[in-house]
């Protein structure tokens, strides 16, 4: 029996309802099976917030405010074991035998989660050598590690995804920085976690558990790591851009809310039937792919016509055996028949209103019909398209966003208004959506993540063709590490080939920790007739005595002043400068495309030197949200942002020629004291190759990394000569940002984002967005240390 303070005999789980599902329950029954004598408390979503309201309601703004509903389900559980203590276990966790002398003697006690799990991509990013699991977890009530957690749980709270905000990452780092390490247990994996996932074993072939040790085993059925890539997961509050148009005249464009046209469904409005046609000939694999698409689809009047003219029987059989009545296989004689052909006989044998071309090797989100249909439905439209899709090369492992045009492919038509395809080989879809497009109302929604275009070496056009797709996209991801994260994202909505995920999880390429940044020659400016607009904006603070020269560097720019608009965000100063800003604005108005003037003052006083490492977080932040707020008031329709430092002594006159001729959504030039002097800018570096290894933690201050100069980081002055480099992270002294990235949520984070924040939480931000940052060593822009700068110790790396 265990002595008072010690862990209670009490079990708590946690389920939206009361209802838990039958697959779950013979292993919730596991629990009370091997401890008779235990409490048990299963917590609905009600029962929680209820509790949390009594006992902590200073959380519940933060509780109400998280974006999923996993989030809530880990957080409560580190609210419940504070309060009450005992053993709280996830519902797809059985119990092997009774737990208490593993409890015995013990206040908190966690297990770590198979080591191949530190092996995948996202746990590889974060530098883990372990993960704690938070789905069983025993502990005394009052234990000071729950204090600290929920401290932790207030900084993480704006972090994006919830590994890192309330589960197994946020807790993994909760736990290395224990108070009273010595009173927590942390067990190996044999004990608790004797099973990898499903999606380990795939990446990393079978691996057999060993129960001998194990009290408990988790079936990992809502994990982080479940292997559920085809599972359907209907968004909420999505509203996807369309413009409509009449026989090519434009009638309406503007934002289609998809969950207005759902509750219209749930209200009994009616769902026309579509009838999505296949044509395949032996490829059965591909197929395969292709309708376990189509079954996974949230539209719910659906059925799949699929025509066959090849020999092979292997997919006719599979489609037997998954005895799916809305699937219907039609087998034709091998005449060689046009691809033109073979569509007018799966369109002829079509039951709904509405026909939708789905190609036996291309890969549809769960959401593409209902989205499709719900934008015809809206706008009384008689076809649908998609304006951009998603283009897949996996041999190249490169993934893009096409341009934007009518894509064939993509096309739901109302069957009436389909004319017939012409009796080619290939390109068959063009002239009948050219003749849709011509002479019936259309919509078109932007959303590429619906079609994913597959390039596998046997399409119907040449690897060409896609190439010259590629050359055209709107966005491109080829890099390692971009290309592995971009690919797991589409793994958790789309069949992706676990052959697929394992050469991006585990192969070379991904391996960012280990890149070699490769020598890539600085682009040459582009001609003199791509001048896209820029905004240069500037944030000030007692910067009087730098504002001429700043006014000057402007000025020697040999960039068109009439592609070059100005933000400037004045605050907190107590020099002149908003005096001086006043009198130079006539002639910067007169001389620039559009000038922004902006004051808001933070209350941001330092109480020692800037580069303290004590007030950096308190610095930075208001740096961060000065920057965030003269960016929402000064961007307008520019296509480019340069930040622009104003204590910047000297650039050359083509620096912004040169920045955009780099052909990176993110760059940024060499910030050095001195012409082939040292790096200034220190937030812009390069990890070292064995970055991941190092013990980042000591260098944790206040929620941020802040270490010492060189520790794991290489800087611009040591990439001399090495031409474009990708980098981890970029400073703002001097920074050229793609105007887009901005308007779709890229910010300066103003809190500890990734332990980073301002400009390098920025980076790390836009590598979760899928966007890598690049650098320019040779291009250099001038900024010496000023004598306050000068008086620091070389030990600490400032944030310029």
């Amino acid at each position: 029996m265990r002595t008072p303070n010690k862990i209670p005999a009490l079990i708590h789980q946690t389920w939206k309802d009361a209802d838990v599902p039958d697959h779950w329950q013979e292993w919730v029954d596991s629990w009370r099976l091997h401890h008779p004598g235990w409490g048990y408390r299963l917590w609905t979503d009600s029962d929680n917030r209820a509790f949390l309201q009594e006992h902590y309601p200073w959380f519940l703004p933060i509780y109400d405010g998280y974006p999923e509903p996993i989030m809530r389900a880990d957080a409560i559980r580190y609210f419940l074991l504070d309060h009450f203590g005992g053993l709280y276990v996830d519902l797809d966790f059985e119990c092997l035998r009774p737990v208490d002398s593993l409890l015995d003697g013990r206040e908190l006690v966690l297990g770590c989660e198979p080591e191949s799990h530190t092996r995948l991509l996202l746990a590889r990013q974060r530098g883990l050598d372990r993960i704690v699991g938070n789905a069983f977890i025993a502990s005394r009530p009052g234990h000071p590690f729950w204090a600290h957690v929920h401290r932790q749980l207030v900084g993480a709270h704006r972090m994006s995804g919830a590994l890192d905000v309330t589960g197994p990452f946020f807790l993994t780092r909760a736990v290395d920085r224990a108070p009273e390490p010595s009173s927590v247990t942390v067990l190996g994996p044999e004990v608790l976690y004797p099973e990898v996932s499903p999606y380990a074993r795939e990446l990393f072939g079978p691996q057999e558990a060993d129960y001998a040790q194990a009290y408990a085993v988790h079936h990992w059925s809502g994990s982080w790591v479940a292997n559920t890539p085809g599972s359907a997961r209907t968004s909420a509050g999505r509203r996807v851009p369309f413009w409509a148009s009449q026989e090519r005249h434009p009638v309406a464009d503007g934002l289609l809310d998809l969950d207005a046209q759902r509750r219209r469904w749930a209200a009994g409005a009616p769902a026309p039937t579509v009838s999505c046609l296949m044509v395949t000939k032996d490829r059965s694999s591909t197929a395969r792919r292709a309708i376990a698409c189509f079954r996974a689809q949230t539209y719910s009047q659906l059925e799949l016509v699929v025509v066959e003219d090849g020999a092979d029987d292997t997919l006719e059989q599979h489609i037997r055996e998954l005895g799916d009545p809305r699937i219907r296989h039609h087998r034709l004689p091998a005449e060689g028949r046009p691809l033109g052909e073979l569509r007018n006989e799966a369109v002829a044998r079509a039951g709904g209103p509405y026909v939708c071309q789905w190609d036996d090797d291309d890969l549809y989100d769960p959401e593409r019909i209902e989205t499709q249909m719900a934008a015809i439905l809206a706008l009384g439209a008689d076809a649908c398209f998609l304006a951009r899709e998603r283009l897949w090369w996996p041999a190249r492992h490169k993934l893009a966003i096409s341009c934007a045009r009518v894509w064939e492919g993509s096309m739901v038509c109302a069957k009436d208004r389909l004319p017939r395809y012409p009796a080619l080989r290939r390109g068959e879809d063009t002239p009948v959506a050219e003749e849709v497009v011509r002479g019936c109302r259309v919509v078109s929604i932007d959303a590429p993540e619906l079609y994913t275009y597959v390039c596998h070496g046997g399409n119907t056009f040449d690897e060409a063709h896609f190439a010259e797709h590629f050359e055209v996209a709107t966005e491109v991801w080829s890099e390692p590490a971009a290309y592995a994260e971009r690919l797991l994202a589409m793994a958790t909505r789309l069949p992706i080939a676990p052959d697929d995920i394992t050469h991006a999880e585990t192969g070379p390429a991904a391996r960012t920790s280990e890149r070699d940044p490769r020598p890539v020659l600085e682009p040459a400016p582009g001609p003199a007739s791509e001048r896209p607009s820029v905004l240069v904006l500037t944030p000030l603070k007692d910067a009087a005595a730098f504002l001429p020269g700043y006014v000057e560097n402007l000025r020697s720019l040999d960039y068109p002043r009439e592609a070059i608009s100005l933000g400037l965000l004045e605050g907190d100063s107590t020099d002149a400068t908003e005096d001086l800003l006043r009198e130079l604005l006539p002639a910067l108005e007169a001389e620039y495309r559009r000038v922004t003037l902006v004051h808001r003052d933070f209350g941001l006083r330092l109480d020692g030197p800037r580069w303290e490492p004590g007030i950096q977080r308190r610095r930075r932040s208001v740096l961060a949200r000065a920057r965030n707020h003269l960016l929402s008031r000064a961007l307008a329709d520019e296509e480019w942002v340069l930040w622009l430092d104003v204590d910047v002594t000297g650039c050359p006159p083509d620096l912004v020629q040169r920045l955009l001729g780099a052909r990176k959504d993110i760059v940024v030039p060499h910030c050095a004291t001195t012409a082939g002097g040292p790096t200034y800018d220190l937030n812009t570096f390069v990890l070292h190759p064995r970055a991941g290894t190092l013990n980042w933690s000591q260098w944790l201050r206040d929620g941020i990394l802040q270490p010492p100069r060189g520790f794991g980081r290489t800087y611009l002055d040591e990439l001399r000569g090495k031409g474009l480099v990708r980098v981890d992270s970029v400073g703002g002294t001097a920074l050229l940002v793609r105007a887009d990235l901005h308007r779709d949520g890229l910010v300066f984070p103003a809190f500890p984002y990734r332990q980073l924040i301002e400009t390098e939480g920025l980076a790390a931000m836009a590598r979760d967005m899928g966007t890598a940052c690049w650098g320019l060593p040779d291009l250099e822009v001038l900024h010496p240390h000023h004598a306050a700068d000068q008086a620091k110790t070389a030990v600490m790396a400032p944030s310029p």
